[in-house]
């Protein structure tokens, strides 16, 4: 099962791009780096630990 890579930070409506860093949860709660410092980690929708969302592979250049 692949994951839902949201497109919006759910705390500052900033735009994240499947390549950018992110934070998400368990449930696939997504967060930018600069609000999930701010939460200590911790997402407010279900406390759960939030850790970095992993990006897709590069696709190799032509």
């Amino acid at each position: 099962m692949a994951l839902e890579m949201r497109t919006v930070c759910e705390r500052c409506d900033k735009p994240i791009a499947p390549e950018d860093p992110a934070y998400i949860c368990v449930y696939e709660c997504t967060w930018c780096p600069d609000c999930t410092t701010a939460m200590e980690h911790i997402c407010p929708n279900c406390s759960g630990e939030l850790v970095i969302r992993p990006r897709p592979a590069k696709k190799p250049a032509s």
